[in-house]
């Protein structure tokens, strides 16, 4: 089969994302929902809340004030005014009650990946392409906030994507490359732990090009997405060039007790087609995967060994968060630019509150 140029296939996903857009937007009850072990509420349906980003939602995460916040990833290359201004990157703040959204914080550094503490602080894994290539933790009662990792062994990050904290108070974060004109300056892309001294170390160097992130309730394994899809900026290729993907699947580590973690199986193994971005765990250790496979784009529900237990149709997704409190059950969903909720049976893991 005659291979489809880089260009090309950049408009072949752009057109079928938002062909999924207007399905989702027009007749949500016409998604398709398989729910082989209870999952998905009874009757609930995917409500669209938001659809104002410039290129890509990601990152949603409940606040400790009720508020859901999630990033706005302004691609520099498409994100332009007529003057030639690029919009900084942004974090919304979407209210449940009010259905309203405001701008959190703009510029952004380029947020990705979001996660709050067990303190109520907000931590945030800033990108590359004019971004901070960094870990911001925000102190959401004076707003001041603080790097708490900005560079490793003298050199700067990739580009940080996703966060997950385990019961310890300990960080662990992606580092990947997928957009920007800046250096690539890590030997590798890797996952990190920032220990509660604030000391840095890398843990895992084997998964390919690391993406989502997440400790299992239990604290006993480290769920990792690899998304390789070949780019590491804005590469100006050859026509007869294309980029190469490499290894898409849903990993499994073992984690120790001193937050160390070791290859243990893959879960789920998505080649030839685009693997997952980000994911979340519910209370009994179920995964909320945002699968970016074009032929079945949407949010697919896995057992802790990795079976399919539910899949929510979405246009391309980028991640998932269930809210907090009273909203504990519902399942925040960023894709292409839009924000969507969805009610569901389980609860989300929560960290547990400080003792």
């Amino acid at each position: 089969m005659k291979s489809v140029s880089t260009p090309m296939r950049f408009l072949l996903t752009v057109a079928l994302a938002l062909l999924t857009l207007n399905v989702a937007q027009a007749d949500h009850h016409k998604l398709k929902i398989v729910d082989k072990a209870g999952i998905v509420a009874k009757g609930a349906k995917l409500e669209l809340l938001f659809e104002g980003g410039c290129v890509l939602t990601e990152g949603v995460a409940a606040g400790h004030d009720g508020m859901m916040y999630f990033s706005d990833i302004t691609f520099s290359h498409q994100c332009v005014d007529d003057k030639g201004a690029i919009e900084a990157g942004h974090i919304w703040k979407f209210n449940p009650k009010t259905k309203k959204t405001v701008v959190f914080r703009s510029p952004s550094g380029m947020s990705n990946g979001i996660k709050f503490d067990a303190h109520g602080n907000m931590l945030v894994a800033e990108g590359a392409d004019y971004g901070g290539r960094r870990i911001i933790r925000t102190d959401m009662k004076t707003g001041k906030s603080y790097i708490i990792a900005g560079m490793y062994e003298g050199r700067p990050f990739n580009a940080c994507n996703d966060i997950t904290i385990d019961e310890k108070g300990r960080i662990y974060f992606s580092d990947p490359r997928y957009l920007g004109h800046e250096s690539v300056d890590q030997p590798v892309m890797g996952v990190y732990r920032i220990d509660t001294d604030g000391s840095i170390h890398r843990i895992i160097t084997d998964a390919g090009k690391p993406n989502g992130v997440c400790v299992s309730p239990d604290q006993k394994s480290f769920y990792l997405v690899s998304n390789d899809n070949g780019a590491t900026g804005f590469e100006r290729l050859p026509k007869d060039v294309k980029l190469h993907k490499g290894r898409m699947a849903l990993l499994a580590y073992d984690l120790a007790a001193d937050g160390t973690a070791k290859f243990h199986k893959v879960l789920v193994d998505y080649a030839p087609e685009d693997g997952p971005d980000g994911l979340v765990a519910d209370a009994e250790g179920n995964l909320y995967v945002a699968v970016r496979d074009e032929t079945r784009p949407g949010i697919v529900c896995y057992s802790p060994e990795g079976k399919e237990l539910a899949y929510i149709q979405t246009e391309v997704p980028t991640n998932v968060g269930f809210g907090r409190g009273a909203e504990r059950k519902v399942l925040y969903i960023t894709a292409g630019k839009s924000l969507y909720r969805i009610k569901l049976t389980k609860d989300g893991y929560e960290l547990p509150a400080p003792k």
